[in-house]
């Protein structure tokens, strides 16, 4: 039986609609995350499940009951908040329990409920605090917590670690990983970050326009982008997009002499991942000439800028690959790891024969 269930939501503001149709279906135990820029719609989405507004039209349903109408703190639903929402002159024990303190759970079974997420959360030693005295990333955890012990039927994450440095922003993904491993909650996250997004996700719902361009797993998204939006959306850097003409035989990738072996639909670009391009030759790939015009180290590896047929194209390589500015190189591309869009509306193309060898044209 699916937990959540999103049935052709629209929401218009006056005459601007914000949400354009929105379907998807979500099991028990899933973490999505709604992923996209700002003004893309995944917060109006998330406001519609939550009840803190309701739907212009359509249907959210939580296992089995139409939630429309239903006010928020009746819909079995916890939400964490990016300002965390705590009360100041509260403790942390106190903040944690406040929602139960409200339902009048009783003192001993909420107590106990406080310490345990305390301590799944690793805070139990600051429970006597205050807010004002924790840092970003404990203030973040005391909403989590907050959340936990209401044992709710869904957790809705509104950009929770958006305030939170970079190596805040790390350790509270793999906090939320590994809480979410234990105890098989279901989530519905929202975030900008394409990082928090592949290393959160069961499923991962691309936005853009107040619809859904793709919607799958971290992996399919990854390796097997819908439309353009989401080949460019994901990665950093992001996939090379190479434009390409029919020709005899195939498509032809503009400023070389390569010609994919398929039956083409028309003009088409052609995306390859920077970390799919390679230096050292190989038997049937695809092979684009060069030099190199920009270097980038980034700790781990480099990411390197060639020059090609009047525009560039970007790989990564491991940080101690010799290479150098203006160097002459050839890239590889395994036929397998291309992916082909449409020229026009963009969307992807599976077109038969790409894992054969390439010709020259």
């Amino acid at each position: 039986m699916s937990t959540l269930e999103i049935r052709n939501i629209t929401k218009s503001f006056g005459t601007v609609q914000t949400l354009k149709g929105i379907d998807l279906t979500l099991e028990e135990g899933e973490f999505l995350v709604l992923l996209g820029a700002s003004g893309c719609g995944k917060s109006t989405l998330l406001s519609m499940i939550s009840g803190l507004s309701e739907p212009t039209s359509g249907e959210v349903v939580l296992n089995g009951r139409a939630l429309n109408g239903v006010h928020p703190k009746d819909r079995d639903i916890a939400m964490v908040f990016q300002s965390y929402a705590l009360y100041p002159n509260l403790s942390v024990a106190r903040n944690i329990g406040f929602g139960l303190e409200m339902r009048g759970t009783a003192k001993a079974e909420r107590e106990a409920a406080v310490a345990e997420a305390a301590r799944m959360l690793k805070i139990d030693h600051l429970l006597e605090r205050k807010p004002g005295d924790l840092s970003g990333g404990q203030r973040q955890r005391v909403a989590i917590g907050r959340a936990l012990v209401r044992k709710p039927q869904l957790f809705l994450f509104d950009e929770p670690l958006s305030n939170l440095d970079a190596k805040l922003r790390m350790e509270m993904r793999s906090e939320l990983k590994r809480l979410h491993q234990m105890l098989g909650v279901t989530v519905v996250y929202v975030t900008h970050d394409q990082i928090e997004a592949m290393t959160l996700a069961t499923r991962i719902a691309v936005m853009q326009g107040g619809r859904i361009e793709q919607l799958g797993t971290p992996e399919d998204i990854y390796n097997r982008p819908a439309t353009r939006f989401v080949a460019e959306f994901m990665g950093a850097p992001p996939m090379n997009l190479l434009a390409a003409a029919p020709v005899a035989g195939g498509l032809q990738i503009e400023g070389t002499g390569q010609v994919l072996p398929c039956t083409p639909r028309g003009a088409a670009l052609v995306g390859i991942r920077p970390e799919a391009l390679k230096l050292a030759p190989m038997d049937g790939a695809l092979s684009l000439a060069g030099t190199v015009d920009l270097i980038e180290l980034t700790g781990p590896e480099k990411i390197v800028s060639v020059a090609l047929g009047g525009r560039s194209v970007t790989m990564t390589v491991p940080a101690e690959t010799p290479i150098a500015l203006g160097q002459a190189v050839t890239l590889y591309a395994d036929m397998s790891r291309l992916s082909v869009f449409d020229a026009e509306s963009g969307a992807r193309i599976e077109l038969p024969g790409l894992a054969a060898a390439i010709r020259t044209g």
